[in-house]
């Protein structure tokens, strides 16, 4: 066969067909195995969707392009893990669309922080970084103390869930209500944290009045790498 590989390299309809030949049967080892297992995502305890707040504060961080900047993914090396935590684990994106995980770090990887810093202290360094970090180069975002926009957040839960999010008819139906209850913390959150277990409530901006982008933001961050117990996680319990 090797000694006429000359014959079919200058035949073009030759070359095509055995090269299609060798492209369909590599791809059917590689895919057909993947329908024999249900996911090829770990379910991890703890892991659940976005809540209102959370979910719009996504999609601000989303619109700024933070993840220009910051990666939201702790690779398994030993300096990573002793930087950041606990290695990434892909449940934990599995509600993300599109991913976070980004390809550079200007400033450090946020997989991990959620509870980190304080509210206050997100608040400041997004209004002006340098005032806690002198040496940053992030701008500065005080416009986002202006209200947030959420008329239609029922409709961002309705198209994560036609990606394949869980949202139930139950968290689209009070969307609006939640989004408002995180933010007030003397409220009756019952139901709320019901749906969104470990979900903060504060008014996140330390400020009154309406709802802010920089509520949304601030409660994004942190839930990131908040959800799962990594402190008490082992291999056989990080499984649900």
């Amino acid at each position: 066969m090797w000694k006429h590989h000359g014959k079919i390299e200058r035949n073009v309809v030759l070359l095509s067909v055995l090269t299609l030949l060798t492209v369909a049967i590599g791809g059917l080892v590689e895919i057909i195995p993947l329908f024999t297992i249900e996911t090829t995502i770990e379910r991890v305890k703890g892991v659940r969707p976005y809540s209102p707040l959370e979910l719009a504060g996504r999609a601000i961080y989303v619109r700024e392009g933070c993840y220009l900047c910051h990666s939201q993914q702790i690779r398994p090396f030993r300096d990573e893990v002793e930087r950041y935590g606990h290695y990434s684990l892909a449940a934990e994106s599995m509600y993300d669309h599109p991913f976070q995980w980004g390809s550079k770090r200007t400033g450090p990887d946020l997989a991990r922080v959620g509870g980190k810093y304080s509210n206050e202290w997100h608040v400041a360094h997004l209004v002006n970084p340098r005032a806690v970090v002198p040496e940053s180069i992030m701008p500065g975002y005080p416009f986002m103390r202006r209200a947030l926009d959420f008329h239609d957040i029922a409709d961002h839960l309705k198209a994560n869930r036609a990606v394949g999010v869980p949202y139930t008819d139950d968290m689209i139906k009070n969307a609006k209500a939640d989004l408002e209850a995180q933010v007030s913390p003397d409220a009756d959150t019952k139901a709320f944290l019901a749906r969104y277990p470990k979900a903060r409530v504060a008014k996140f901006d330390g400020e009154k009045g309406p709802v802010s982008e920089l509520d949304a933001l601030v409660a994004y961050l942190q839930i990131l790498g908040a959800m799962v117990d990594f402190s008490t996680a082992t291999p056989e319990n990080l499984k649900q």
